[in-house]
């Protein structure tokens, strides 16, 4: 309804086959828990290999491995890492930012009544849901799941592999199917940003969460045909036998290299990092403004330094392939640019120092969150320099360090992140609080955990431990480690239990939970000013901008420490 009025909706348009971006946002938000869970329950296996290798799994083991006695054998090892690191990079983190987050404020932030194609954004939520069954149904199959590592490098992912089957092809139906979902969706943020903001909501008066999103969306509608153009040619190789990748004695006909998928999945994998921190980088600089009580310390340098990441992310995969061979002078050429990209990330990391300093901090759990966000982006952004670097990174390559680099720079920010996220857009989605105290119960149980899994991660990998050995102590020197690991899989397991938590505060908040306020954090952008729940077109009104997301403290108010964008700014404010 392009007037912002309600009008009935019977309960499949309304709660299906919806085209409000409010609701698809939520599907969205359930769809992604489901495979955080899932990929979750992965890393415990992970971890119970890693701690007791070759011992039944208790308790689940049977139910899931009943034709190895509970035990995780080789190949399944193989497909259990495999999957968790799709899944969780995928299934999980991919619709819960570029899905669920980034509907749901995108419009409401910028004034928009909706996104620009709403009947597009639908149809984007129904094809990742396609992508996840097929994704779903590859675990049942009688070969199993995709079992060639996430990244799926030829040969070990084509039939001349030895492991690949009808696994590996449903994981390249699902990926294709997935990324389509995300270009979508992608259209639909670039346009909606572009041509959808309010009366006055020029770019340097946009949230920074919407241009962490609207950055991520652009760098989605680039690369994402790159990598599904490389995950066709897979597919076509597992069902029909082609040699796009196949090389050397295996190949029957001339052309084909392995190194060109290489290329092709991280000329888009490298983004992808970025595609998933960017809206993590915004909500957090947001949200540290919001509870410092302060104007987001150099917002126009924050919303600039993004803009150079986002570009400069396009031209830094080869850091990702300085083991395979390639020309020195490349490897230089790529180490030089890596490096470069850490310029405008620790300028804008300072500006988040600069918006704590001297800030009236309010310690509520989306704040907790997001600080968590600070420390853990900190340590991945600098272990991410020794995998920069060339003569380092050739001893640390495809070992564990780079585990835990990369789960502290995604699983960990990007994790940490969604939850500031979930806890502050909560009350606006659902019109309840989640319960503050098991908030912070959540927060200490997933942040201290969190810390010493994966800096214990790089430790191992200094040590000598390769990321994809089923059972590391068959060499005498990794031996040594095993009670390290053992203790690496404890806290892993604290750290799902503290999982728990968050699953009993969203079904008790939902049932039994506080009533929020229109505006419980005080916060100055557009959508706390509409009562839930939000009508389908979301405001009565079209709101016309007056100031900046981060009017907060500003001497010239009255009474209060902040104002809406929709408020002008006067002496009588």
């Amino acid at each position: 309804m392009s007037d912002g009025t309600a009008h009935k909706q019977s309960f499949i348009t309304k709660y299906i086959f919806s085209t409000d971006h409010k609701m698809i946002g939520i599907q969205f938000l359930w769809f992604g828990t489901f495979w955080l869970l899932w990929g979750g329950l992965q890393a415990m296996l992970i971890r119970w290999q890693l701690a007791y290798s070759g011992q039944p799994v208790p308790i689940i083991g049977k139910l899931l491995f009943g034709a190895s006695d509970g035990i995780i054998t080789p190949d399944i090892y193989n497909q259990i890492f495999t999957m968790h690191g799709t899944i969780m990079i995928f299934w999980a983190v991919t619709p819960l930012l570029s899905g669920a987050f980034a509907n749901f404020v995108i419009p409401l932030q910028i004034g928009a009544r909706d996104m620009a194609f709403p009947v597009l954004n639908m149809f984007s939520f129904w094809t990742f849901f396609l992508s996840g069954v097929i994704l779903l149904a590859s675990h049942f199959l009688p070969a199993g799941p995709a079992a060639a590592g996430w990244t799926s490098y030829p040969p070990l992912s084509t039939p001349v592999g030895g492991i690949a089957g009808h696994g590996q092809a449903l994981w390249a139906l699902s990926l294709t199917l997935m990324g389509i979902a995300v270009i979508m969706g992608a259209i639909n943020y670039v346009t909606t940003v572009i041509r959808m903001r309010a009366p006055g909501m020029g770019y340097f008066q946009m949230p920074l969460t919407v241009w962490g999103i609207w950055l991520a969306a652009i760098l989605n509608a680039v690369f994402v045909p790159i990598i599904a153009a490389g995950l066709i040619f897979l597919l076509l190789e597992n069902v029909f036998g082609t040699q796009f990748f196949i090389a050397g004695s295996k190949a029957t006909v001339e052309g084909g290299d392995p190194l060109l998928y290489q290329h092709v999945f991280w000329i888009f994998g490298h983004p992808e990092v970025y595609i998933l921190i960017l809206p993590i980088w915004g909500i957090v600089s947001d949200l540290l403004s919001v509870f410092s009580r302060k104007p987001a310390f150099g917002y126009r340098v924050t919303a600039t330094c993004m803009c150079i990441i986002t570009c400069l992310s396009a031209i830094v995969w080869g850091h990702h392939m300085y083991t395979t061979g390639m020309s020195p002078l490349l490897g230089k050429a790529f180490m030089f640019l890596t490096l470069l990209i850490s310029i405008p990330s620790s300028v804008f990391f300072l500006n988040w120092l600069g918006t704590l300093w001297k800030g009236s901090l309010q310690l509520r759990a989306p704040m907790l969150f997001a600080l968590s966000v600070v420390f853990v982006f900190g340590i991945g952004g600098l272990t991410g320099l020794y995998l920069a670097t060339v003569t380092s990174d050739i001893y640390l390559h495809d070992s564990m360090f780079v585990v835990g680099h990369f789960h502290y720079t995604l699983a960990a920010s990007v994790l940490m992140g969604s939850y500031a996220a979930l806890y502050f857009w909560f009350p606006k989605m659902f019109g309840k609080m989640l319960n503050p105290l098991l908030g912070k119960i959540h927060f200490w149980g997933t942040f201290i955990p969190l810390n010493i899994v994966f800096y214990n991660m790089m430790v191992t990998g200094y040590a000598g431990q390769h990321r994809r050995l089923y059972d590391p102590y068959i060499y005498e020197f990794l031996q040594n480690l095993k009670p390290l690991n053992t203790q690496i899989s404890w806290w892993a397991w604290l750290l799902g239990a503290a999982q728990v938590v968050l699953v009993v505060n969203l079904i008790w908040s939902l049932m039994k939970g506080k009533k929020a306020e229109r505006n419980p954090w005080n916060a100055a952008t557009i959508e706390w000013t509409v009562d839930y729940p939000i009508p389908h077109g979301n405001f009565a009104q079209m709101p016309t901008v007056y100031t900046g997301p981060h009017e907060y403290s500003n001497p010239a108010i009255q009474g209060r420490d902040w104002i809406s964008q929709t408020e002008k700014l006067t002496a009588a404010s």
